[in-house]
């Protein structure tokens, strides 16, 4: 970066003042992410009875936006919760978010919670819903430099709490088998977890879904996952560069044999995993269809029919 690029940022988040470090919409107003507080008795912290979504900022875009409102609006619905605004409001509300901020790459969350009932009630439908929304700078699951030499992962002893019991297609704060399953996985080396179903069928990891690659066909869990909007592009991508894709179980001892193996999520988009329970992944590094999705995906950004941009001013 040069001197008169470095200047030019660095007065970016002087004039953002106390927004710098993100922007929050909490009880109606604007505050400083720093600032940003969950009232105590809302069952969103006391129970998890909540749904969020999480889209993108980059390089002054949002990435599919109305995806992830589209899947916002789902996961109310199957929850029952009506937020007091709607989606042009929530929109709204998101870039504004951006724009106090003035961050150009950028996690934007949007969460709705069952709110606080009336005093004395443990009755779920009692309760106001709340709507929260936050921006802060962008989150990586693994940053480029982790990306280059590709993430080292476990399939965790854990299983994923099963579909019948939480609908893994909305998107919840149930992630306690994720993040004890993510703590063996540094126990035994590991940099990630990728957790399986009762049948030890791989399942999903913490904020990603799981692909496996062998003889040029990709391989991804059709059941028991987050059906992840960055997971659709992939989908997408696979066909348009004429990849074989099929959405199906995928035994773990298939990812253990696999020729490639990458990870999707908004955190970070296609990442590579060269190595899973210790054992090397093709011949180590990240491979050849990876690269090329991850490529594809980053190109993507620039697509108008995906891009929504922001003004700063």
């Amino acid at each position: 970066m040069g001197m008169e690029k470095m200047e030019q940022e660095m007065r970016a988040v002087k004039d953002h003042g106390p927004y710098a470090n993100g922007a929050a919409f909490v009880d109606g107003r604007f505050v400083p992410v720093a600032e940003a507080r969950v009232p105590i008795l809302d069952w969103g912290f006391l129970r998890s009875d909540a749904t969020y979504d999480v889209a993108h900022v980059w390089r002054g875009s949002f990435f599919r936006l109305e995806d992830y409102l589209d899947r916002f609006e789902r996961s109310m619905e199957h929850l029952r919760l009506s937020p007091p605004y709607d989606r042009s409001e929530i929109r709204d509300i998101l870039v504004e978010c951006v724009r106090l901020s003035g961050l150009r790459d950028a996690y934007a969350e949007v969460i709705c919670t069952r709110g606080i009932p009336r005093p004395g009630s443990r009755d779920p439908r009692d309760c106001e819903n709340r709507f929260y929304a936050f921006v802060v700078p962008f989150i990586w699951i693994a940053d480029p430099e982790k990306q280059e030499r590709g993430l080292h992962a476990v399939i965790g002893s854990k299983q994923r709490i099963a579909p019948e019991s939480v609908d893994p297609t909305v998107k919840n704060y149930h992630w306690l088998d994720l993040e004890t399953g993510l703590l063996e996985s540094y126990d035994r080396g590991g940099e990630t977890v990728i957790l399986v179903d009762a049948e030890d069928n791989i399942v999903e990891g913490p904020g990603f879904n799981v692909f496996a690659v062998k003889n040029d066909t990709i391989s991804t869990p059709d059941r028991g996952v987050l059906e992840g909007i960055t997971r659709k592009t992939i989908i997408e991508l696979a066909a348009e560069h004429g990849i074989q894709l099929q959405v199906r179980l995928v035994p773990a001892d298939e990812l253990r044999r696999a020729d490639e193996v990458f990870l999707s999520s908004t955190a970070g988009g296609v990442i590579p995993v060269t190595t899973v329970d210790g054992g090397a992944v093709g011949n180590g590094e990240p491979g050849p269809v990876t690269l090329r999705l991850r490529e594809a995906y980053w190109e993507l950004h620039d697509d108008p029919r995906f891009s929504m941009p922001v003004r700063y001013d």
